[in-house]
């Protein structure tokens, strides 16, 4: 009974965590769809760094996508990410991916090369930092061991902060923003969300043992 118990809530929890970043995939999807198929062209509802007119893309870049190839990257990302971030952490999940992404697009457009830039990447790299980072600081090892996988998965992705000139066809400024806004946000949560649970002694307990200890030592007295 306690297991089937156990097992009902895993999967609500599991089922909460999926819809909304399963939502934000099929709507990313179908702006995609949409412009693909209409021949259209959303390349300026990307970010464009200290223009007026490109700071609206702040809202607007991650569900702009040059190619499917970029889709799919990003999305298959943002799905496995988002999951993490909503199972592990739902009580603050939202805030940290709305303020994550807002911030990280803001940074963009203040540091950013004149260029057009979108994409959901600056989130991803926010979520990935933010789950690595924050596992660490917690001190929680289920949560250490989601930044480890983290590592694994998407250790590589360090070097696309960097401005390197094989990063020259990439928004490396975006990823770098993402990077910086997912790390300061492990350290503003540290002290929401999940915790490492915290040792409780009995002083009841330990008061009956202390006793016990006193009758058993002047028994022993007694005794020689």
């Amino acid at each position: 009974m306690t297991n089937n118990t156990g097992n009902t809530i895993e999967k609500r929890q599991f089922t909460h965590a999926t819809f909304f970043p399963l939502l934000t995939v099929l709507l990313i999807s179908l702006v995609f769809i949409l412009e693909k198929g209409m021949d259209w062209d959303f390349h300026k509802a990307g970010i464009y760094p200290r223009k007026l007119e490109g700071i609206w893309g702040i809202l607007t870049s991650p569900f702009i996508h040059a190619d499917f190839k970029h889709l799919i990257n990003n999305l298959v990302s943002f799905l496995v990410l988002g999951v993490t971030l909503y199972y592990f952490y739902a009580p603050i999940a939202t805030r940290v991916l709305l303020i994550t992404c807002l911030l990280s697009g803001l940074i963009l457009w203040v540091i950013g090369r004149e260029s057009w830039h979108i994409g959901a990447s600056g989130v991803i790299y926010s979520l990935a930092f933010f789950l690595f980072f924050s596992g660490l600081i917690r001190k929680h090892i289920p949560l250490i061991a989601i930044s480890l996988i983290v590592v694994f998965l998407y250790g590589n992705m360090i070097w696309y902060i960097l401005p390197l000139e094989a990063n020259s066809e990439i928004s490396w400024e975006g990823h770098l923003s993402g990077a910086f806004t997912g790390s300061i946000s492990a350290v503003v949560f540290r002290n929401k969300g999940p915790q490492k649970p915290q040792k409780i002694w009995d002083d009841e307990d330990d008061d009956n043992e202390e006793e016990d200890d006193e009758q058993h030592l002047k028994q022993n007295i007694n005794e020689t």
